[in-house]
């Protein structure tokens, strides 16, 4: 994932609510999932399976978040289960065509947990966060950054 990516995904992150997060993480997934694509494309094994990794994180932190008491959640998690043998078996036969299943699974599920969290209203869940403001200032090669309200209690409420 490429630094300005994951910079994206950060501040994503730290504006998002409870709902948002969710399609954060299916976001990061599928971009891990491409990068393993790519990998495979060069023949780079390393890489292959180290962005196979990377979306089993994501997707085993989508199984820790499921709330198993409603009877969705159940589903869910078999669904889960199955990207999760389905990576499992692309990572041991070197091949993207589990990939391929697990994306078209996983894009369907992102773009309907993108129509939920539009209809959740609730603030972001990290409060007291610091405001970044960009584009204000550029150097000569690169977009400086500037930050605001940097106080001793960044992040945390006292």
């Amino acid at each position: 994932m490429t630094k300005e990516l994951k910079q994206q995904f950060t501040l994503k992150i730290s504006q998002a609510n409870k709902s948002q997060l969710v399609v954060i993480l299916y976001e990061m997934m599928l971009a891990y999932i491409d990068e393993a694509k790519q990998a495979n494309e060069i023949e780079d094994q390393a890489a292959f399976r180290q962005g196979i990794k990377r979306a089993k994180g994501c997707l085993h932190e989508l199984m820790a978040s499921l709330h198993l008491e409603y009877s969705i959640a159940g589903n869910l998690m078999q669904l889960y289960a199955y990207a999760d043998r389905q990576l499992t078996r692309a990572d041991i036969r070197n091949s993207t065509e589990e990939l391929v299943h697990v994306e078209a699974i996983m894009s369907k599920l992102h773009a309907a947990y993108e129509e939920v969290s539009k209809q959740d209203k609730t603030g972001p869940i990290m409060a007291n966060t610091q405001t970044i403001y960009a584009g204000l200032t550029y150097g000569r090669n690169d977009l400086t950054e500037n930050l605001a309200d940097q106080g001793s209690s960044r992040g945390f409420l006292v």
